[in-house]
Parts: C-alpha cells; structure tokens; sequence
C-alpha cells in the first residue's frame, strides 16, 4: 500500500465519498471527477520512506523538487551566521513532505501568515505564508524555510523548540505548490547548482567542512 501523509487524508477521502454518492445517484460524469480529484490527492500525498547512507558532515536536501536559487541569504538570516542560501521549488506532482537536512536541536520554530506569491519568485520567501525553523547541530547552526505558494494555503510544521531531530527525519508538508528554503553557515560546500533536481532526505545538497566537527 502506498504510505500517505495522515494531512491528506480529508482531501482524499471527502472527494472519494462524493464521487460514491454522485455514482449511486446516477451523476456519473460527476462522479469519474470527484473520484479523479480524490486520486490526484493521493498521488500528492505520498509519504514514501527514505533512507540515505551520507557521511555524518552531509547536508540533505529538505524537499523534493528542483533547485531553483542558490546565492546570498537575506540579511535577517545572514545575520543568525548563515549566509548561504539554496531554494527548492516543488510542482504539484513532487513529494511534498519535507525532511531535516542535519541532526540537532530545535533553537526556534515559528509561523507566520502572508501572502500567495507564486513560489518561485524570490519574494515568496518573506511575503508568503511560511515556518522558519533553525537547527543548532553538532557542526552548527543550520535553517529551513517552508513557504507556501499560489495554490497552498497552509504549512505545516512539526517541530517546537527544544525538540530533538534526526537527520532526514519528517519534519512536516507544505499543501500544493511550494519551495523550502535553507540556509548554511559560510565554510559549506555545495553539491548542487540551479536547476538539478533534489530529493528530501537523500540528495546531499552542501558538506559541513571537516574542521566543523565530524568527519566529512
């Protein structure tokens, strides 16, 4: 059986029941539509299992999708020491259930309300609907963004502050057409440029240098 994120369950399920009824009162064309929805939502919804076998100074990729921005960060991030930036954009048809890049401990995880920009537009990142949660780990600190998109309208994030993480761990899902953003320290090196494609909990997107701690 194809796991599926528990979020989804109502979108799923609502258009599935409709889909019967309309069926059972004749409404067929209605029904294939209904049943059509309720089977896109499960496709969105996927939840596969993910495993990677990275050394211990590997940063994962926190969503799948495409990359879409690495550069600078915006000066409220540079300013918690971390500089660099790297942006996923997932399309409806990516997983959308993120993951923790690095193991660690939740220094702050906040919510806030905004608007519905298209994801990929830089804006986005501030002026959506978004979390920000910042990972202090055993090489140092480490932040995601999750934004919301034209077609999203709710993030959701799984962690409070103070709780423990491990790497690749799910950590929460962004509701249709959205990126995440992550921020690195300076020092990093990065394994992915703009356009390559990523998967959350697998990709290695940057390496924490080895005189940051563990390994590389």
């Amino acid at each position: 059986m194809l796991p599926l994120a528990p979020e989804g369950y109502p979108f799923i399920l609502v258009p599935l029941a409709a889909g019967v009824l309309a069926a059972a009162f004749g409404y067929w064309p209605v029904a294939a539509v209904l049943w059509l929805v309720a089977a896109f939502c499960v496709a969105f919804f996927r939840d596969p299992a993910r495993a990677s076998g990275a050394p211990p100074a590997a940063i994962l990729a926190p969503a799948d999708g495409r990359v879409c921005l690495v550069g600078a960060s915006p000066s409220s991030v540079v300013e918690l020491g971390l500089p660099v930036q790297v942006s996923i954009f997932m399309s409806p048809a990516n997983v959308h259930v993120n993951r923790a890049p690095v193991a660690g401990t939740v220094r702050e995880a906040r919510y806030s309300r905004g608007r519905h920009f298209p994801a990929f537009q830089d804006k986005s990142s501030d002026a959506n609907e978004h979390s920000f949660v910042l990972l202090d780990s055993a090489q140092g600190p480490v932040a995601f963004k999750q934004v919301a998109g034209t077609l999203a309208r709710r993030v959701v994030c799984d962690l409070v502050a103070g709780q423990r993480v491990e790497r690749g761990q799910r950590v929460g899902i962004i509701k249709f057409s959205s990126r995440v953003d992550l921020f690195l320290p300076a020092g990093v090196e990065l394994h992915v440029a703009e356009g390559e494609r990523t998967r959350a909990g697998v990709t290695v997107v940057a390496s924490f240098p080895a005189e940051a701690g563990l390994p590389a």
